[in-house]
């Protein structure tokens, strides 16, 4: 009777190896030979294990048990009766070059797009507004299509969603992707028509799209509020915040003050002489500096608390977006923090998620169909090593996750090395064993780190823009790929003569049936309709006259080259073709 084994959801191939009871290598081997090059940490789900499982042929039986998760479903705080009322979280979303950030400089006074990268916005931002005497706290997330899961987590953050689509451009795909983000996290929409200065800008026509996208405006009968507004002149802004602030008392927003301070980590990065730092949104509770809150694996004394801006904050409330320094290792992008009593709870509390992390928990390096795909393919699989760096958690996640959405039959990405923070000696070394590629993301490389790379010679790749960083990579990727191999039929000739026939070389003559004969070619000898062989036209004569080219009609002499004897008959037929290699594309 088969031994049955519990494991959790997801488990790291050593911890595997473990509960198996085989030594670790037996089964990286095994994962190997079915085309998947694992080490001892990575993670594999629990259909993959069974499969493996299943390949070694042990009389085991994996079953499911249930586990903690480090993964956090995020859901809307529930207020009790002393909730007092909070400033709404707004995000602003929609296509990129719509003018999210330039609407979002215009509410705040601050030039940002000038400064982004390719005019886009790279992470995840967030500020608080005064309008009318209130708080209004902004998120302004990436345009990219590469940053779609900074966008949805920006869209679960909020209480209200601001889609800007551009009034001569209309809704475009990631504005439909924008408005899906909202839906999900069941958020209020308010559209802001943007660019209404420009000229081509066409109101009803965007209106007539937003209908389409299941959107009806007020004016329509629905309940979608519509703002017309110019970043540029800033026309309709204010009414725009009027109707932000009248969806939020619609909504009645409200938060405890007097309960633990609690939320969410939207961006994480290292500082020089600062070391950890987290921008975080608060969204319960009263955070204040000297507090000690737990973020995942992660715990800090709250050591600096800060406004998005830079200025120091005593206390920051509900709806407040912090900057929090302190942190013993780098928070993760999307952890929810909580403040704890004491270091000590502080510390039991993170080393606990540490260890559900470390045999079960969060990303998936393998995951089942990935595992099918490996064994049901060829093993002529090209990989390509990647070693990632960038500056917060946030642009990592996105950044390999975009990198790993080029995976095909054929090529992989094989990120074998990431972090955040500036390139350092040992991601030199790691490329120059593993034969990687270093990418960096808005980080640094310092001289000492050029020079080193220069030495081991190491390909070491710095980018401001996620796009630019995504095509090359694709590149790179393209460049595993083996070249295709196009025929391109030319034209037919039937043989009517045949005058010399040796070992190397075949001299006939026919007319051209088809198309048109030219050289260089190749020729496929067909006889009733099944391929004898293949050889190379060296030759063509017009009657005694050598030529490149024979049109359909005429008659013409060939010189062919063989490598080995051809029995070629009368009435047999030449198919004239050029084989070509040409690179491929992803």
């Amino acid at each position: 009777m088969a031994t049955t084994i519990e494991i959790d959801n997801t488990i790291t191939v050593g911890a595997l190896a473990e509960q198996l009871m085989i030594p670790v290598t037996k089964l990286i081997a095994e994962l190997m030979k079915n085309g998947v090059m694992a080490t001892v940490n990575e993670r594999i789900d629990f259909d993959t294990a069974q499969i493996i499982v299943g390949e070694l042929d042990l009389d085991i039986e994996l079953a499911k048990k249930a586990a903690a998760s480090t993964e956090t479903v995020r859901q809307k705080q529930v207020a009790s009766d002393k909730a007092t009322p909070r400033p709404p979280v707004v995000a602003v979303m929609g296509h990129v070059d719509h003018g999210k950030t330039s609407l979002l400089d215009a509410i705040r006074g601050a030039s940002v797009v000038k400064s982004e990268a390719g005019g886009i916005t790279q992470h995840i931002s967030a500020y608080q507004v005064e309008h009318g005497g209130r708080q209004i706290t902004f998120l302004d997330t990436p345009g990219h299509e590469a940053f779609a899961a900074l966008r949805e987590h920006g869209a679960q953050l909020t209480d209200v969603v601001i889609i800007v689509v551009a009034a001569d451009d209309g809704i475009k795909p990631q504005t439909i992707e924008a408005i899906r983000f909202a839906r999900k996290a069941g958020v209020k929409i308010v559209v802001a028509i943007n660019k209404i200065d420009k000229e081509g800008a066409d109101l009803n026509k965007v209106k007539q799209q937003l209908s389409e996208q299941d959107l009806l405006i007020e004016e329509w009968g629905g309940d979608i509020v519509v703002a017309p507004v110019s970043a540029k002149t800033q026309e309709g802004i204010p009414h725009l915040l009027d109707m932000v602030l009248l969806v939020a008392d619609v909504e009645d927003l409200r938060a405890d003050t007097d309960v633990p301070a609690q939320g969410l980590i939207i961006e994480a990065h290292m500082e020089q002489g600062r070391g950890s730092v987290a921008i975080a949104l608060v969204e319960a509770g009263v955070l204040k500096p000297g507090q000690f809150v737990v973020a995942g694996s992660s715990y800090a004394r709250v050591r600096n608390l800060e406004t998005t801006a830079g200025k120091p904050l005593k206390e920051a409330g509900p709806s407040t977006p912090v900057i929090i320094t302190g942190f013993k290792t780098l928070p993760e992008f999307g952890d929810t923090f909580q403040a704890v009593n004491d270091e000590k709870l502080a510390r039991n509390l993170s080393a606990e998620q540490a260890t559900i992390k470390r045999h079960g928990g969060g990303r998936l390096d393998i995951n089942s169909t990935e595992l099918i795909r490996m064994i049901n393919r060829s093993n002529e699989v090209n990989e390509l090593n990647l070693i990632i760096k960038a500056d917060v958690q946030g642009s990592l996640t996105s950044v390999i996750d975009s990198l790993k959405a080029l995976d095909t039959e054929e090529v992989v990405v094989r990120v074998v090395g990431s972090g955040i923070g500036a390139i350092n000696d040992n991601d030199i070394h790691m490329a120059a064993t593993s034969g990687a590629i270093v990418y960096g993301f808005h980080v640094p490389m310092p001289t000492n780190i050029k020079q080193l790379a220069a030495r081991d010679k190491v390909s070491v790749r710095l980018y401001r823009v996620i796009y630019e960083l995504i095509d090359d990579v694709k590149a790179e990727l393209e460049n595993l790929l083996p070249d295709e191999i196009v025929e391109t039929d030319l034209g037919r000739l039937v043989v009517k003569g045949i005058f010399k026939t040796t070992k190397t070389e075949i001299i006939c003559g026919g007319e051209v049936t088809k198309g048109k004969l030219e050289i260089p070619a190749l020729v496929k000898i067909v006889r009733d309709k099944e391929t004898l062989a293949e050889a190379e036209v060296t030759n063509l004569k017009r009657g005694p006259q050598d030529t490149k080219e024979v049109f359909e009609g005429e008659m013409c002499g060939v010189s062919l080259a063989t490598t080995a004897r051809i029995d070629l008959q009368e009435g047999d037929h030449l198919e004239f073709f050029t084989r070509t290699s040409v690179a491929r594309k992803l």
